[in-house]
């Protein structure tokens, strides 16, 4: 089926592999309020509901059997370099119209309290930060949770040339070119981008699901 409702999870078929685009995951837990001007959350508190979003997909929704590939964007293709200097540039103009706008209506917006989308970009102390604090949580999570613990994982964090989405089908090329690789593996992507839907549909495998 192209597109199903899962009321209930026991419905979920068992996945072999399951691949994680983390940019959508970091932008719902910073900001979830995509107006601009979303308050500044500790950086306790960014990590934790990450964390909680990770492990939830992971150990409660897919359970894979045998592979994990967690993936950050790192520096994209300079072909879409342009594109995305100009996306930062306008997501920058809107939360000054929208900081004026309140203002105009008497709202005063403390911009040191407001979290900036743009620190969501390779090369950032924040996204330096945040790898940091990924690899201690899957090493946490190996020690501790069962369903972490057979798997093979698999980290490819912002340092890591390539967006998320492409770096997990350059991934899935590469298992499928071992000759041991099983042909009926089941394949599970999380992600919020929808270029998933073409790039799943392109990789030709036979059990792949968008989660």
């Amino acid at each position: 089926r192209i597109n199903q409702i899962i009321s209930d999870l026991t419905l979920l078929p068992e996945f072999d592999n399951l691949y994680l685009d983390l940019n959508g995951i970091i932008h719902q837990c910073t900001h979830p309020n995509d107006d601009g001007l979303s308050a500044a959350l500790s950086e306790r508190d960014v990590m934790l509901s990450m964390f909680t979003y990770i492990d939830r997909i992971v150990s409660q929704i897919v359970k894979p059997k045998k592979f994990l590939y967690i993936a950050v964007d790192g520096v994209a293709p300079r072909a879409k370099l342009n594109q995305q200097r100009s996306r930062r540039f306008a997501s920058a103009k809107d939360a000054q119209e929208k900081k004026q706008q309140l203002e105009a209506e008497g709202i005063t917006v403390d911009t040191s309290q407001v979290f900036d989308s743009n620190c969501i970009t390779p090369g950032t102390e924040f996204m330096h930060k945040v790898s940091e604090h990924l690899k201690y949580f899957i090493r946490k999570r190996i020690k501790e949770n069962p369903v972490w613990q057979g798997l093979r994982i698999i980290f490819s964090g912002h340092e890591v040339p390539g967006e998320g989405e492409h770096k997990i089908m350059q991934c899935i090329r590469e298992l499928r070119a071992d000759p041991s690789c099983d042909p009926n593996t089941t394949h599970c992507m999380y992600g919020q981008d929808a270029d998933l839907i073409m790039l799943a549909l392109v990789s030709h495998e036979p059990h792949f699901t968008l989660l």
